[in-house]
């Protein structure tokens, strides 16, 4: 994905109000062995771009004057109740070196799992993303969480999950859960909807 940004030269609060008010939005450039640059960004680009969920996950080819390099989103700010891209953080990657980030979680499947079928269960999602470590090349725009073999009572973790080649989960030392199965109180299951009823006992003559 290409953003085009255009360097600042003037800061502060004010500098950072009057470029709002232009339709633009401050941000930064830091990382690797150059020094960080300011930059301007167009906001509409950016704001609609951030609605996309590979823009926050992806390597980023940022063109300003004319050169590109490539770049991860690492932070930014929103206004507090207005649709207003405050400010944005990138970071420069070296292809060489590999990048810590946040990746989404696609749950896929779930309607075929034993849980769902036979016992009318519920699968709730504990993360939504999970953090990983992995060369800017290999970086996986999402990872897929397959749920076709969840049976009732279980907890998905992701050690359970098929990582792409050459992507490491960060957990810190802990398997984390990512996803719990459970029946709803008063939930009938498949199974005992189709068991057959007891024989009602003949009263005595």
């Amino acid at each position: 994905m290409k953003v085009v940004a255009f360097k600042r030269e003037l800061q502060g609060t004010g500098a950072s109000r009057r470029l709002r008010n232009s339709g633009q939005t401050p941000g930064i450039i830091y990382g690797g062995s150059e020094a960080p640059v300011t930059i301007a960004l167009d906001h509409n680009a950016l704001f609609h771009a951030l609605k996309k969920e590979a823009f926050h996950s992806s390597v980023l080819d940022m063109e300003i004057d004319g050169v590109t390099q490539p770049v991860l989103l690492r932070d930014f700010q929103m206004h507090a109740y207005k649709q207003l891209v405050l400010h944005a953080d990138f970071q420069r990657v070296d292809a060489n070196t590999k990048v810590h980030l946040k990746v989404a979680l696609h749950f896929v499947n779930a309607e075929v799992s034993p849980a769902v079928k036979l016992h009318a269960a519920t699968i709730s999602h504990v993360a939504n993303e999970i953090e990983v470590l992995c060369l800017p090349s290999a970086l996986p725009e999402f990872i897929t969480v397959d749920l076709s073999n969840v049976e009732v009572g279980q907890s998905v973790h992701v050690s359970d999950i098929k990582l792409p080649e050459g992507v490491t989960a960060v957990t810190h030392g802990k398997n984390l859960t990512i996803a719990t199965v459970s029946v709803p109180a008063g939930q009938v299951s498949a199974e005992a909807a189709a068991a057959p009823a007891p024989e009602a006992k003949k009263g005595k003559k």
